[in-house]
């Protein structure tokens, strides 16, 4: 069942490959696409940037690149290995659209998908069930925007059971901030099992994944500490964060060792080991992003005399993305948002995230400024 004003063609961003800004190919002649079984059509209000639309771009999942992110981040890198540079470590299929985060409405329906989730306003689950899954509990997972298409155009395909109705007064850019982010940085003290009281130490604190976290541990009642730039420190304790700290900082000189009982680490590289060293006795340490480098060194006897629990954090079990939709429905989710563009300017929104001056998240329109969002960057 389709809606009946739906068009035939739509704008959308195509992936030609992996490289440098110019593969990002807008266009406005895509095709729209059909709801197969189980699937449903969704107008895509708004979507977002994350790291992943970047490490996919230019290949830096593969194990042949050992540089930070930002070494590649526009122009892409020279030696690369195609067949493992997606995060899921296989090879990609090209053009692909891209777009983890969506905030739209079901505008079509596949066979089987009650005709009543017509019109529903909805959220995507990013990380999901692969496609061949039978049940929730396989231990690998999909990218949506990766391993099929996603969000970066006007429509998109998705499994009916990963589109859960959302019911928030947050505009459709707020919502768009959530799902990647938020979810990354809820598995994260999911799997920490961050509790009220403990003091938690939050890298990268300034980005959509960290903001997030900041947000969602201090909703625990956690004590939060955070690393950021010096440029960044007031908004972050406008946030409620107790103690800023410059990414230069020598933490074990300022608050010594064995200071924290969780560390939630998005950035890895140098700066690994000392935080491992932060961690008190039987303190966790989760890991989902290695933006700094991926190739650390460490001292295994920190890790195992202190019964250390090391996390890395990828799989998400369904509860999460649900605890998210609970904590939104109670309207206690403000997500940051830093910056908005069109679709069309999606080169220039990603200069701007790699330049990482901003706090909170940088939103995509396809359809054009949604109202209630604030106005466009300049």
């Amino acid at each position: 069942m389709t809606h009946p004003s739906l068009p035939t063609t739509m704008s959308g961003v195509q992936l030609s490959g992996h490289g440098g800004l110019e593969t990002l190919n807008y266009r406005t002649d895509l095709k729209v696409p059909s709801p197969g079984p189980n699937q449903v059509l969704i107008r895509v209000g708004a979507a977002a940037i994350n790291n992943t639309d970047i490490n996919t771009r230019i290949g830096w999942y593969s194990k042949s690149v050992t540089q930070a992110t930002d070494a590649g981040g526009r122009h892409g890198f020279e030696a690369l290995a195609s067949q493992d540079a997606s995060w899921a470590g296989q090879p990609l299929s090209f053009p692909r659209i891209q777009g983890a985060d969506c905030c739209g409405r079901i505008v079509a329906v596949g066979e089987g998908v009650a005709p009543q989730r017509l019109g529903q306003r909805v959220l995507v689950r990013p990380l999901q069930s692969p496609l061949h899954a039978v049940t929730d509990d396989h231990p690998d997972c999909i990218t949506w925007g990766s391993e099929c298409d996603g969000a970066f155009a006007q429509f998109a395909l998705c499994r009916a059971s990963e589109a859960y109705r959302v019911n928030s007064r947050l505009s459709d850019a707020e919502l768009a901030a959530i799902p990647c982010a938020y979810s990354t940085a809820e598995n994260m003290l999911h799997r920490a099992n961050l509790g009220a009281g403990e003091r938690v130490l939050i890298t990268g604190a300034s980005g959509g994944v960290g903001s997030a976290a900041i947000e969602l541990a201090r909703r625990r009642n956690a004590r939060v500490w955070a690393v950021s730039q010096p440029n960044k420190h007031a908004s972050l304790l406008a946030m409620g964060v107790e103690r800023v700290f410059s990414r230069d900082s020598d933490l074990l000189a300022e608050v010594g060792p064995e200071s924290v009982q969780v560390v939630i680490d998005l950035v890895a590289g140098n700066h690994t080991a000392t935080l491992m060293e932060l961690l008190c006795r039987g303190g966790r340490y989760a890991i989902a992003g290695a933006i700094a480098g991926p190739l650390i060194q460490l001292d295994m006897r920190t890790l195992y005399l202190k019964d250390l629990s090391l996390l890395g954090c990828t799989v998400q079990p369904r509860v999460v993305f649900e605890n998210l939709l609970d904590y939104l429905e109670r309207d206690q989710l403000s997500p940051k948002i830093a910056g908005r563009f069109p679709l069309s300017q999606i080169r220039q929104a990603q200069q701007v995230f790699l330049q990482k001056r901003h706090v909170g998240k940088l939103i995509l329109e396809p359809h054009g400024p949604q109202a209630g969002s604030g106005p466009l960057p300049e």
